[in-house]
């Protein structure tokens, strides 16, 4: 019986693909800043602490089961009150809480000195992408994961960094400190990247902060670490660290960007235009709740082919997208989209499936909406 449990094992281990054993890790990243370095060193540190303290009381504790057993003839000593064994148990754990404390004590004293920063990023978390302010530039963007939902449902190959891609990276210069301010929109979350040694809370309506000193080029990825809602799982961050040359060509592409986009808003759109580019825009910010086809996910996220307010008042219908719906799974997109991706989506959502309205929305509409 024992040997066929034995082959047993051996074939199931067999069959196992090696593929379920890419990811098998112990231990935390040593990273790739100061702070990531000096976190670890602690964090071994530490470790090798409790192993020692391990090993000592278990090996007294073996040691004392095996040779004075009760088998062997062995006599419980009779004592209580010991002074000596009370000094003992009190100033050895106080020598080695000192000893572990001080080094603690400087590296948190570093980790929160975010004082002389070279650049400002606020960090602004919503269900379910990043916000990006890069407060000395005026660069201003979001996030969000890159990952298709074809991917998520095996129904083409995953890609090298499944679930943890984007389609706009954090880019920052190397050595230099770079200062993030944590807040968020709707609910908790929190901004992790375990080879910078950050993971912070981002809280609406507080302000939590944390700091980075990349030292060397590549790509980092983390994600959010707090259970935000039903796509938690889909809010990666991806930082970029590259030269500081790279660093002002990015800063003056994004600058590009941002005017391109001012002068997108003055263009005259037709409906066909506006109906494409819509497409895309809820694709990517509406379709994860409403469905590709419009149809929903009742009760908490309507369908809307032949919802009453998408072919309803104009009006009506932007202030729902624009402000959201309070108390309610429906966020406010006038400050996550532009007036453009506004208008569009707004378009496209009243002439798409079976909605047939034949409404035009153009950015100078919503302009004038938000305006009021």
């Amino acid at each position: 019986m024992r040997r066929l449990l034995h082959q047993f094992c051996i074939t199931l281990a067999l069959l196992i693909p090696t593929s379920v054993l890419a990811a098998w890790e112990l231990n935390m990243p040593r990273g790739v800043t100061d702070v990531s370095h000096t976190t670890y060193d602690l964090h071994m540190l530490i470790l090798w602490i409790c192993v020692g303290i391990g090993v000592i009381v278990f090996g007294v504790m073996f040691w004392s089961i095996i040779y004075h057993r009760k088998s062997r003839g062995a006599k419980a000593a009779q004592f209580h009150e010991s002074t000596t064994v009370e000094i003992i148990w009190t100033v050895i754990p106080f020598i080695i809480l000192i000893g572990m404390a001080v080094p603690a004590t400087n590296v948190l004293i570093d980790a929160y000195d975010s004082s002389e920063s070279d650049i400002d990023i606020q960090v602004t978390g919503y269900q379910w992408k990043w916000q990006y302010k890069y407060l000395n530039e005026e660069i201003d963007f979001f996030s969000s994961m890159k990952t298709t939902k074809e991917e998520v449902y095996n129904e083409v190959e995953k890609n090298p960094h499944y679930l943890l891609d984007v389609d706009n990276e954090v880019v920052v210069p190397i050595n230099k400190k770079v200062r993030f301010l944590f807040t968020a929109n709707d609910v908790v979350h929190a901004w992790w990247v375990p080879e910078l040694a950050i993971k912070k809370d981002a809280i609406p309506g507080f302000i939590n902060e944390a700091w980075t000193r990349i030292n060397e080029v590549g790509t980092y990825r983390g994600q959010c670490a707090e259970l935000c809602g039903k796509d938690h799982g889909f809010m990666p961050v991806v930082v970029k660290a590259v030269t500081q040359e790279d660093y002002d060509k990015w800063v003056a592409e994004q600058k590009a960007v941002s005017l391109a986009k001012a002068a997108e808003a003055e263009q005259v759109w037709t409906k066909e235009d506006l109906v494409a580019k819509g497409e895309t825009v809820y694709q990517k910010s509406c379709a994860a709740c409403h469905m590709a086809n419009g149809a929903g996910l009742p009760p908490a996220f309507p369908a809307l082919n032949g919802n009453e307010i998408v072919l309803g008042d104009i009006e009506k219908h932007m202030d729902v997208v624009i402000h959201g719906v309070p108390g309610t799974a429906m966020a406010a997109y006038g400050n996550q989209l532009s007036a453009v991706d506004l208008a569009a989506v707004i378009t496209y959502k009243r002439n798409a499936w079976d909605n047939n309205t034949g409404d035009v929305i153009t950015p100078a509409d919503v302009k004038a909406f938000m305006s009021k």
